[in-house]
């Protein structure tokens, strides 16, 4: 890219987390994508996180589809556009509306979203149009429209700033919104009174910032803020004048929350009696109080529940909709807002109306001149799923979206597929599991060739703009739902001509009869020009036609909520009886994310960069819990409940709490052998959201006996590995690979099978030992480079992979290849830790050995940590690791 001249600059936004970052892309002579962030724009004002910056990294064309195709031949979009409109026509007129059913994504676009939700409940008939975001905020939605009357978020993210408190509940706010982290640590470093509580079962990379951490039980949340609400009553902390004038609900809520008995709800959450005092104490004597929740709280079989419980304790402080204060859902993926605004999930209608609501409907259907409109919720995901399985369901249509690993009992989900008469799949890459199953695939745009908006978690709206032209025939979203449409005779309500039409509609909707009888307003843009859409600056709702706005988007700081009487609803939440585990499941299984993957890796899994710092499938066990289970840190672990099994990597840690343990969610058949843990956790749900409970699945974990363990680097990626356990990732230059088998084999002959071209090959055998070295050349180019053992293998993956890069090797350190260790003219940087800099362990270990004994000096002299910041927790780690050598060695010396 050096040298190369700047075509052109687009402002765009992110399509990775709730955050919503803008960024700035630079489209070089050449093509390639140089990416930055957009300091103009407000969610970030310049910064990105790992991920974004490596946006640029992953546009390449090599798994894309990029033709239509109808059971796995190329077709034409005529052939395949009438092909999915006959199909789903015929299954309405011959088995009703509700058998056929949209499967969409908080990845799509608002106008894309929007096409799919009109086509489906205002011209098909039917509700049963459900999206992934089912499965991260659903719980959220549920828990404002019964609070507040309506799917609102009431703060701004200058309130986790400006707060004297902050209260993160079930978010590892670090890894899973990096940037919206920096902004906090950077208030945090600011103002030296605000403090941070941390409230999750793991020790994640967010408690660094966490003046306390309440490492509760599983499910415990409703017992912990119940504790609170009684306590906030008890300590006379309670906002009565906006209780009394406000809300409605209160004593009902109060009293089945009950007394404040800190050693009962110490018993309930698992909690030190001293750490809950300490805690209802702050929460207490702060004012500017906000609590941020995310996924540990959603993704639960009482998620609702938990969600209310917290909104209660500020509707009972009358914290909310101040500046500095107020609950917080914090949103998983870049649209998950824009989806709910437009009616995405099978519950609501467009415009955050309600579809059990008959003047909704009524208002919704005259304004699209429709001919029918769903009269009831359709299936959400899991049912939906369910419905597909039985037969119910005779044509499905999936976009942008992998729900083979992403929905739980994904085994099950599989085997639906399998079932489905007539199965379409939207998608922008060949490389994802779903893809097998379709009947249709029609190629979609991807980030950088699509051209719309998003809304992020704090109610901005962005534009998503395209810069790299469409390959092949790859089309929108909008538009292949549109041409759908109208080839099911509906040609004059989806003659679109380009997104900004589909916006303007959708703007003109939110304002449709609407006196200011509902939050999602944003008419003053229904007029906007071609020329305005394009250049439309980031914006938050309310941006309505008919009510001039203060400057304040915050809501309900003055009541008047979205209720008949305009009071919020305390929602009386109960503590449920324990949830069971018996002898057979003894864990609790959690699952989230990582820090530089992103749902199933179809884009971050392209980019060496983000492969470096994690790449394998792992399980994090407490010790305890390891050494009555005979597992030491690296073996291989099987992981199983009743409805599937995964095999993992052991990582032993007191991060996690004894009982339990957690397995990321990235992984699938495209980059490991058996990685796919919703295939584990159970298809159970909150029964108000319909939202599953991934943080919770009893499971059985045991060690597998392997008799050879390996480690490779190729320069060609394997097409096929059969051995009974591996993982690949891409690596700078090649591929690396984790290998296992259980029964012995010719491990030469599987190294030879992997190298290719390779015509100068060395090996080494110690037959005591049980170690192998295998490693080839073609001239002066590695080809490969192996590592076997009886046992996990302890070559530094960092190093071996450096290999693929080096210059030509002499035939003296070809050998030192095969030693398996870094000689010292090839220096290890060991495990990475700063993806954005690709800065390694030992380079951290060794500069704060040369004295550089701070995050900011590690940055001057490494630049590790000075980018995203996700990393800082682990930089810290390792200084804080030197620091205690340093004083074990000084009391050693003292004490002799």
């Amino acid at each position: 890219m050096a040298g190369q001249e700047t075509v052109k600059t687009v402002k765009t936004t992110c399509p990775y987390c709730g955050v919503g970052c803008g960024v700035l892309a630079q489209v070089k002579e050449d093509g390639s994508v140089a990416i930055s962030g957009d300091p103009e724009h407000p969610s970030n004002f310049g910064r990105l996180c790992s991920k974004g910056s490596a946006l640029g990294e992953t546009l390449s064309l090599d798994d894309r589809l990029l033709h239509p195709e109808i059971e796995g031949t190329q077709a034409s979009w005529d052939e395949a556009l009438d092909l999915v409109a006959g199909r789903f026509s015929q299954a309405v007129r011959e088995h009703g509306p509700d058998s056929v059913a949209f499967y969409v994504s908080g990845q799509i676009l608002t106008e894309d979203y929007y096409v799919a939700n009109k086509l489906m409940k205002g011209f098909i008939g039917s509700a049963n149009i459900d999206t992934n975001s089912r499965l991260c905020m659903a719980s959220s939605v549920a828990g404002h429209r019964r609070a507040f009357g309506s799917d609102t978020v009431p703060g701004t993210y200058e309130d986790l700033e400006t707060c004297e408190l902050l209260v993160l509940v079930g978010s590892n706010l670090a890894w899973c919104h990096p940037v919206l982290f920096q902004r906090v640590e950077a208030a945090k470093a600011a103002n030296p009174q605000m403090r941070v509580v941390v409230v999750d079962p793991r020790e994640t990379a967010t408690c660094a910032i966490a003046d306390l951490h309440l490492a509760l039980k599983p499910d415990a949340d409703v017992a912990l803020f119940n504790g609170l609400l009684a306590f906030l009553s008890e300590a006379g902390a309670l906002n009565q004048a906006y209780i009394k004038t406000h809300t409605k609900g209160f004593k009902d809520a109060l009293a089945t929350a009950g007394a404040c008995e800190i050693k009962q709800i110490a018993k309930a959450t698992g909690l030190a009696p001293r750490d809950l005092a300490t805690f209802y104490t702050m929460v207490a004597r702060t004012e500017k109080t906000v609590t941020v929740y995310s996924q540990g709280v959603n993704q639960s079989t009482t998620g609702t529940d938990k969600v209310n419980a917290i909104i209660n304790t500020h509707l009972a402080t009358g914290r909310i909709g101040r500046a500095g204060m107020g609950p917080f859902s914090v949103t998983g993926q870049p649209n998950a807002m824009g989806g709910r605004e437009v009616g995405g999930l099978a519950n609501m209608l467009a415009a955050h109306m309600a579809i059990e609501n008959p003047r909704h409907r009524a208002i919704v259907q005259e304004f699209w001149q429709s001919p029918v409109i769903a009269e009831r919720p359709g299936l959400k995901a899991v049912d939906l799923f369910r419905a597909v399985r039985s037969g119910k369901i005779k044509a499905l249509w999936i976009m942008a979206t992998n729900p083979v690993d992403s929905l739980p009992d994904a085994d099950g989900v599989a085997d639906a597929l399998k079932t489905c008469p007539f199965v379409v799949v939207s998608d922008v890459t060949r490389a994802a599991d779903t893809v097998e199953y379709a009947n249709v695939l029609l190629p979609a745009a991807a980030w950088g060739e699509k051209d719309g908006t998003v809304t992020n978690s704090e109610r901005r709206i962005s534009r998503q703009r395209s810069l790299l032209d469409l390959p092949g025939e790859v089309r929108p979203d909008w538009w292949q739902l549109s041409e759908v449409a109208c080839r099911m005779g509906f040609e004059e309500a989806f003659d679109y001509s380009g997104p900004d039409a589909i916006f303007r509609e959708h703007a003109a909707l939110s304002g449709h009869e609407n006196q200011g009888s509902r939050d999602f307003d944003i008419s003053a843009l229904a007029g906007l020009t071609l020329s305005e859409f394009d250049g439309l600056e980031p914006l938050q709702w309310p941006q309505s036609s008919k009510r001039r706005s203060d400057g304040d988007t915050r809501f309900f700081a003055h009541g008047n909520f979205f209720t008949p009487d305009s009071k919020a609803t305390f929602v009386a939440t109960k503590v449920g009886e324990p949830r069971e585990i018996g002898r057979k499941y003894p864990f609790v299984l959690n699952t989230g994310r990582i820090r530089d993957q992103w749902h199933t890796m179809t884009r971050t899994g392209k980019t060496p960069r983000l492969a470096a710092h994690i790449a394998e499938p792992y399980l994090e066990i407490h010790p305890s819990d390891a050494e009555q289970s005979g597992i030491n840190a690296a073996d291989l672990v099987e992981v199983k409940s009743p409805f599937g099994a995964v095999m993992v990597r052991a990582q032993v840690t007191e991060k996690v709490l004894k009982g339990t343990v957690f397995v990321p969610m990235h992984w699938t058949d495209q980059v490991a052998s058996q990685a796919r843990v919703d295939a584990v956790v159970a298809p159970e749900t909150d029964p108000v959201s319909g939202q599953p409970g991934s943080k919770f699945t009893p499971v059985a974990i045991r060690k597998i006996q392997f008799s050879w363990y390996g480690f490779a680097v190729v320069r060609i990626k394997p097409q096929k590995l059969d051995v009974d356990y591996w993982a690949v990732a891409p690596t700078r230059g090649g591929w690396r690979i984790e290998m296992a088998g259980i029964e012995q084999i010719d491990l030469t002959a599987l190294a030879e099978s992997l190298m290719g071209d390779a015509i100068e090959p060395l090996s080494f055998e110690d037959r005591k030992s049980g170690n192998l070295r295998v490693a080839g050349w073609c001239g002066d180019d590695l080809d490969g480079a192996f590592f076997f053992s009886k046992d996990p293998v302890s070559v530094s993956r960092q190093w071996a992979c450096s290999l693929l890069e080096n210059p030509a090797l002499s035939r003296d350190q070809r050998f030192k290849v095969l030693a398996g260790r870094s000689p010292a003219d090839m220096p290890d940087k060991g495990a990475i830790v700063c993806s954005c800099f690709q800065v390694g362990n030992s380079q951290i270990a060794a500069a704060v050995k040369d004295g550089a004994t701070s995050l900011s000096a590690i940055g001057a002299c490494l630049e590790a940590g000075t980018n995203c910041g996700s990393c800082r927790s682990e930089i810290q780690a390792i200084i804080d690791g030197f620091s205690r050598e340093i004083s074990e060695d000084v009391d050693i010396a003292q004490a002799g």
